[in-house]
């Protein structure tokens, strides 16, 4: 290794000098982290991971020689990533200590001293002491160790032993080529699964996540092993690399090696996951500015467009070296498609080098992938040919009338939407097509809502509408399937998908503009104008149906009145729908549950009703009331015996409101118990049931101080996640409050002993006759990186008597709590509470209503809005 590093560090370390101590050590260590990152903005990162390789190097020769092992007949060798000379600031120092057959005592104490003292100087040290045979044993059996010692360097001792282990890792007993390029191939697909394909999560790893260093080192390894090859640059000599993609790989392998340079030091350790926590400060180390959540974003983006480079390239060389490496035991078998295509055992192959110079060419590939359910993939050389034509467009292939008859075709397509999809979006294709889908591609959500890039969210999105129209995925989502497969012009709902995001990261409201883009979208690719503007409506309103149903009371004939205006008309409803299911879904799997799920699914049956009674005909809502009364009553007398005056007497007390936003089964299961419960105890019921895929937590007390901030607080001790409430006070002043709760898992409660372990402890907190056990928990560390400065927004409500807010703020345990006593403060009593958690953010809407039964003032107003902007921020 040639010097790297200033000659005051060889001085220091050199053999014949003065024994260092361990605070020698670590004192040097620290001088040269600083030295390390004062050259980084003065040298490229090769140079910086070689300078620490190097003088890890120094130190453990210095170390060796301190402990006498020179004297003794064993290696110090350097494996693994500090074997091929690259060290980042923190990386382990993997190495090996190869001996003879047998190991003396002396010996034994004497590697275990130097083992230890390596810990005491603070390198992370990954170690093995092992002979030559035992070696070989070893990596035969675990290609994981066979990879170790391919790159395997001598840093001190005894150069015999090594170079008896050197000849034999070259032979075929030790690591057959193919078997090796199998092993590595099947470690990748494995590795890769476990990011469940995606290399577009918003806190990747920079070494393990696909099309990460890990794939740009598989490719080096086998060809390493199959040429014998000691870099990269060999492969273009073998032809399997054209010179600009080798150039590609090491640019791609620069970029992310600095990300993780950046990492190591920010986070002060040796890291690979760029989780949140770090992203700002190792952008700002990066040069893309201190201006947090913008600089994050420039970084991100350039980061997911360089991996899905790295992703093609792995994918496209691997695929090489598998035609090489594994013959086939047959002929290929060859279907012929057209003068230009082929498929050669399930590759789709191109018969000439310059077909892809007409750009409708590229899209014909893909027609052909989805009309033709022989094709499992694209032939290597077919992918290097269409790498290099996209590479070469000069104008956008949108612009050719060819290209966009071929584009409506594939996305009409049956199958379109499948193999041919993700191929397109795999190979940069729809980026190629539609410009503004280039401009979505890497662009990143900061935030703990999106999982995904946009165009990662996006692509998601149309795989799940397409899953809608395979008969063989009817079970997961029943309805959204019979829409989908019932629909008769399914194409229009992809487009909707395509096109519902695609304005993010322009500024202004990207529903608005994106409806613009597929309007024009529609006229410049002859659809018909009722098609375009369908799409155009899908992606402006493609949030109201989330929204809805999320943040206003669905029970409310007035909210279902008002959407359906918007919606105007089953077809958009159906289409709007699915859409919406599809949307959720792909933002943040985590975080779908049966609580949305069926959310959505009422507000989808409640429109569908009202538009076959009329819009034009209000609910009696007197009328409704009288039947949800006759229906509970019913149950009450004929199934549980209760007598129709007791009931009459229970329900004398209770307001009208109440059997207005209850459901008549929800009425009897609270009367039989209110009935049954001694006076003055507090009476507690969880549903055995699901409601609305959550669990109901009933809640029939005195009215108390602090009585929701005190359940929301417990509610929220016990990991529990708070959707719904409705919150009502009986004329004698008893309060019938229902929360619906999911578990951390997103799970209804379906426990025994864990509901009534719930049941006991709500019952021990309202039985106290002070609220002192309420405690304000600190905001979890991930969700500090993220800024959410408290807005409180009022608005009109159905009622005259109430005021409707929505608060936004930072989520964090207790906030619920927090508001509950502003508004107990305030003299305000709660309604009704819609709970709504996007990542970091929390939006909540509540009614409200002042001590005398009406709308606040708007001195009220101003004064709440001042103090939960004080105490939540």
């Amino acid at each position: 290794m040639s010097a790297y590093i200033p000659s005051q560090y060889f001085d220091t370390f050199a053999i014949t000098a003065a024994p260092l101590t361990i605070k020698d050590i670590c004192q040097q260590n620290d001088e040269f982290s600083q030295w390390l990152l004062k050259q980084f903005e003065l040298q490229d990162t090769e140079f910086l991971v070689q300078a620490r390789a190097q003088y890890v190097d120094l130190v453990l020769a210095k170390l060796w020689c301190q402990h006498q092992l020179d004297e003794y007949q064993v290696s110090l060798v350097a494996v693994g990533g500090y074997g091929r000379a690259e060290l980042h600031p923190h990386s382990d120092v993997d190495i090996l200590l190869l001996t003879q057959k047998r190991v003396d005592k002396a010996l034994e104490e004497k590697i275990g001293q130097f083992i230890t003292q390596l810990w005491d100087v603070r390198l992370d040290i990954g170690h093995s002491v092992r002979d030559v045979q035992e070696c070989i044993k070893q990596a035969v059996n675990d290609v994981t160790v066979a990879t170790n010692l391919m790159e395997m360097r001598l840093i001190s001792g005894c150069r015999n032993l090594y170079e008896q282990l050197q000849p034999l890792l070259q032979q075929d007993v030790f690591w057959r080529s193919d078997k090796f390029f199998i092993a590595k191939r099947n470690e990748q697909k494995k590795r890769h699964e476990q990011y469940h394909g995606a290399s577009y999560t918003l806190e990747p790893n920079l070494k393990a996540n696909p099309g990460g260093l890990r794939d740009i080192q598989t490719i080096a390894w086998v060809a390493k092993r199959h040429f014998l090859a000691d870099s990269m640059e060999e492969l273009v000599t073998a032809n399997y690399l054209t010179r600009n993609e080798y150039y590609e790989l090491l640019e791609c392998q620069d970029y992310l090696w600095r990300m993780r340079f950046c990492l190591h030091y920010v986070a002060k350790r040796s890291e690979n996951r760029l989780l949140f926590d770090y992203q700002a400060d190792v952008a700002k180390m990066m040069g893309f500015g201190d201006h947090g959540k913008v600089a994050v974003e420039k970084m991100m983006k350039r980061f997911f467009r360089l991996i899905a480079r790295v992703a093609e390239l792995n994918k496209m060389l691997l695929h090489h070296f598998e035609r090489q490496l594994i013959p086939a035991s047959h002929s290929p078998k060859v279907i012929e498609i057209s003068d230009d295509f082929i498929v050669e055992d399930g590759l789709l192959k191109i018969t000439r080098s310059r077909l892809f110079s007409r750009p409708a060419k590229i899209l014909e590939l893909f027609l052909h992938v989805a009309q033709t359910p022989e094709i499992k993939d694209l032939h290597p050389e077919t992918l290097r040919l269409l790498r290099n034509a996209r590479r070469r467009l000069i104008s956008r292939m949108n612009d050719y009338v060819d290209c966009r008859r071929l584009f409506v075709a594939i996305i009409k397509h049956p199958r379109g939407l499948g193999l041919a999809f993700n191929l397109m979006h795999r190979y940069s294709i729809l980026g190629a097509y539609l410009p503004q889908w280039r401009n979505i591609v890497g662009q990143m959500q900061f935030d703990l809502f999106h999982a995904y890039s946009v165009d990662e969210h996006s692509y998601r999105l149309i795989k799940n509408l397409y899953r809608f129209s395979q008969p063989e995925h009817n079970h997961e989502f029943p309805l959204c399937s019979k829409i989908v497969q019932r629909t008769r012009k399914p194409e229009l709902l992809y487009f909707a998908g395509i096109f519902h995001d695609i304005a993010k990261g322009r500024g202004g409201d990207h529903a608005k503009l994106g409806a613009i883009d597929a309007l024009a979208f529609a006229k410049e690719h002859d659809l018909s104008a009722h098609d375009g503007r369908m799409i155009a409506w899908l992606v402006e309103q493609h949030l109201l149906m989330s929204v809805t149903a999320q943040r206003k009371d669905i029970s409310d004939e007035t909210v279902i009145r008002i959407f359906a205006e918007v919606v105007k008309d089953e077809a958009r409803l159906d289409l709007l729908y699915c859409l919406t299911v599809a949307d959720m879904r792909a933002t943040n799997e985590s975080l779908w549950n049966s609580w949305k799920e069926n959310l959505l699914e009422e507000l989808y049956n409640s429109t569908k009703r009202a538009f076959r009674l009329g819009l034009e005909k209000p609910v009696d809502l007197r009328a409704k009331i009288r039947e949800n009364q006759a229906q509970a009553l019913e149950v009450l007398i004929n199934e549980h015996g209760l007598h129709k005056e007791q009931i009459k007497h229970c329900w004398k007390d209770f307001r009208t409101d109440y059997f207005l936003r209850y459901l008549p089964d929800q009425i009897q299961w609270h009367t039989r118990h209110i009935i049954a419960v001694e006076k003055n105890e507090p009476l507690i019921l969880i549903s055995p049931e699901p409601y609305r895929g959550g669990t109901e937590v009933f809640i029939y007390t005195k009215d108390l101080p602090h009585l929701f901030a005190r359940t929301t607080a417990l509610l929220g001790q016990k990991k529990l996640l708070i959707h719904d409430a409705k919150i009502i006070t009986s004329k004698n002043g008893y309060t019938l409050n229902t929360f619906v709760i999911l578990d951390q898992y997103n799970k209804p409660i379906n426990d025994e002993h864990r509901a009534q372990e719930i049941i006991d402890s709500l019952k021990r907190v309202l039985s106290r006759s002070s609220a002192n056990d309420i405690q304000v928990q600190p905001i979890p560390r991930k969700n500090e990186q993220f800024l959410v400065n408290t807005s409180v927004n009022f608005s009109k409500t159905t009622s005259k008597n109430r005021t409707m807010l929505e608060i936004i703020s930072m989520d964090r345990p207790s906030l619920l709590a927090s508001i509950g006593q502003v508004f107990q403060d305030q003299n305000l009593v709660i309604h009704s509470a819609k709970i709504t958690t996007f990542g970091e953010r929390a939006e909540d809407v509540f009614t409200v209503s002042n001590e005398h039964g009406t709308t606040l003032t708007d001195q009220q107003k101003e004064m709440l809005r001042i103090r939960l902007c004080h105490d939540l921020d």
